[in-house]
């Protein structure tokens, strides 16, 4: 399986710790690049950003258009129906990138795994099956797609979630955040809900919120 290809924004210091942001559908890698100086993590923290892009896909909701995709929706009803094959090719293809950060000498422990939308549901399979412990999951404006089928890896039993959504989003409902939050908690999981007065997008309060996270869960 071939690696995704990525934007990487190296920090000034040598990495010693990786964050793989996935984006949302119609989007690339190039959507949450210019997230990275937003987020004004201290130069010692010393974090290596990767923003892969996801393959070009006919998206049955949109009339077959091909778009770049990290798996197919094939209704948009409040659970949507999607096909989790792909999405689960889509985890398996994150994991490869996973083991290349691991490979160049980040230990697992200090990859955080990001997804908005539609790679938030990729980051919740890829994370919570991974066999080695992650530093930490956030998921954006996102579901929980593989909550009723997903089997996870005991190696992450303990992973730190944060899950920020907005309460005005009309693509990905903010009940939808709550239900992951809800099915986690039911799974085990601690995790630390935000809701912010926002769309599906980002807004200054929740960068400055997910800086934070990351501090915490890489220093």
């Amino acid at each position: 399986m071939a690696l995704l290809p990525c934007i990487v924004k190296e920090p000034e210091l040598p990495a010693n710790a990786s964050v793989i942001w996935l984006h949302g559908l119609g989007a690339d890698g190039n959507d949450f690049a210019p997230i990275v100086p937003e987020l004004k993590l201290p130069r010692e923290l010393a974090v290596r950003f990767v923003f892969p892009h996801a393959p070009s896909i006919p998206i049955t909701i949109n009339n077959g258009y091909v778009m770049p995709a990290w798996y197919d929706i094939t209704a948009l009803d409040i659970e949507r129906k999607v096909d989790s094959a792909q999405l689960i090719d889509s985890a398996e293809k994150v994991r490869l990138l996973i083991d290349r950060e691991v490979d160049a000498g980040i230990p697992s422990e200090r990859i955080v795994l990001a997804g908005f939308s539609q790679g938030g549901a990729v980051a919740y399979q890829t994370a919570l099956t991974h066999m080695l412990p992650l530093a930490g999951l956030l998921c954006l404006s996102t579901y929980f797609a593989t909550k009723d089928t997903i089997t996870a890896n005991s190696a992450n039993k303990a992973i730190p979630i944060k899950i920020c959504h907005g309460t005005l989003d009309p693509m990905v409902p903010v009940a939808q955040g709550k239900v992951a939050q809800q099915r986690l908690s039911d799974m085990g999981y601690t995790v630390e809900y935000s809701e912010f007065p926002m769309e599906h997008a980002v807004c200054p309060e929740e960068i400055a919120e997910i800086s934070a996270w990351l501090q915490k869960v890489l220093s």
